[in-house]
């Protein structure tokens, strides 16, 4: 095993209803289910949807880093 780690980067957006806090964890799930060793994720950009003068949902842009497996 190797003592230096590779990693890569994907992006994308989350959103919810809720919060802020419920979109980044619904982008988490969802890219977990296709990416594996995710370790680390920043988030780059918030935003959200206006409905009738309120919050229609969240939407927050994430920066994932996944650690590229030890052959």
């Amino acid at each position: 095993m190797s003592d230096h780690h590779v990693y890569k980067k994907v992006e994308i957006v989350g959103s919810s209803k809720t919060s802020i806090e419920d979109a980044i964890q619904n982008a988490l799930d969802e890219c977990g289910r296709s990416v594996r060793n995710m370790e680390w994720f920043e988030v780059t950009e918030t935003r959200g949807h206006i409905v009738d003068g309120k919050v229609g949902h969240y939407q927050v842009g994430l920066k994932i880093g996944f650690r590229i497996a030890d052959s």
